[in-house]
Formats: C-alpha cells, structure tokens, sequence
C-alpha cells in the first residue's frame, strides 16, 4: 500500500487482512483517527442504526496536505481498533477519490467536513472543479450522511449548509437526537497530551 502497488488493505476484526477487497454499498466514516475516541464509535453506532448499513472505519495512509504516514504511525493507528469494527486503510485522501473504492456507499462527515465539501477555496478557486467533484461522487451512487457539530458559537447540522440544487440529494442530516458530540479529536489529543505531560512530571 505504501508503495502505491494496491490502494486499498481491508483490515476484518479477527486481524485477516486482504488488499483491493470488493468495497461497496457501506456506511464509510473516514478520519485520522488520532486517536479513535468514544465519539467516532458513537458516531459509528448512530450511523449504523440510521442507515441500517455496516459501518467500517477508513484511514487514507496519504494526506493531501502532510504527505504519507509512515509504517509505525499506521501500526500505532491501528492498534487503537477492536472488535466489531473493520478498517479499511486506502490511498484516497479526497472523498472523490473514496468515491471510486467504496461505490454506493454513504460517507458519515461531520458538519466542518461537509462544509469544506462546498466551498470552492477548496478546489482551487474554481467553482467548476468543486461541481465536477462533486459529481464524479454522485455518479458513483455515494452520498453523505452529515453530522451536525458545534461551529463558530452554535450547532450547526446540514440544513446551514449552501448545497447547490444540483447535489442537494448528495447530502442527509444525522439528526441530533441521535447523535451529538461538541469534542473534537484535536481536544481529546490536547487534553490526552496535557494528562500524559501531568504524569511524567508526577513520576
């Protein structure tokens, strides 16, 4: 995977792993995962009970903007995963490029990842790449399943989002009573890091 020779390795809980395993017609909640936290399986959970689908986790081993990880931080990334939940590491840092390994399927975002989906600053300025992105996912029979999220002072879910007429089957609302969450994995990291320095000086 790393060296760019298969672009996905399916990772079942009994530890079995396959590369370019048949992907589709999934519940896909994609991320970083540093670290998996309680709210991305509660997220997993809600989305699972409201599409009535499988969900499996998904980690882009290339990041369009910090490059690949490398082999200790994929193996310490994965680590974090238990039983029932699959992983599936790709090479598709955009949802476009998702798009083209997991057709059919639904993608659960969060409001601030939905948001970037629609603004044009995010292709280049050019409004016309953000449609035709948004387009090539579309045609692979995916969607998105959004998540609302606390956002410059308020909660904001998919009905605050600018969707042009196009694409507005493209996205869904998770509705808050099934799940919210105001923390975010850069707060658990942060408060992770200040615990763990807490420690070593309590030590």
């Amino acid at each position: 995977l790393l060296a760019g020779k298969v672009n996905t390795v399916t990772i079942r809980p009994d530890g079995d792993m396959a590369a370019d395993r048949s992907l589709g017609g999934m519940a896909v909640l994609s991320g970083a995962f540093n670290p998996l936290h309680a709210g991305h399986i509660r997220l997993a959970r809600a989305a699972a009970a409201r599409l009535q689908r499988r969900v499996v986790f998904e980690l882009s081993v290339q990041n369009a903007d910090k490059g690949a990880l490398s082999h200790a931080e994929i193996i310490r990334r994965l680590r974090q995963f238990r039983r029932p939940w699959q992983l599936v590491l790709t090479r598709r840092p955009l949802f476009v490029q998702k798009a083209a390994s997991f057709g059919d399927s639904v993608f659960v975002v969060g409001y601030d990842t939905a948001l970037r989906l629609l603004q044009s600053r995010y292709y280049d300025d050019d409004k016309s790449k953000m449609h035709a992105a948004l387009a090539t996912t579309q045609a692979a029979g995916c969607r998105f399943l959004v998540a609302g999220r606390r956002w410059q002072g308020r909660f904001r879910t998919a009905s605050d989002l600018s969707i042009p007429a196009a694409f507005a089957d493209l996205f869904d609302e998770l509705p808050e009573d099934d799940f919210r969450l105001d923390t975010s994995s850069t707060e658990v990291r942060e408060s992770k890091d200040r615990s763990d320095t807490h420690a070593h000086d309590a030590a």
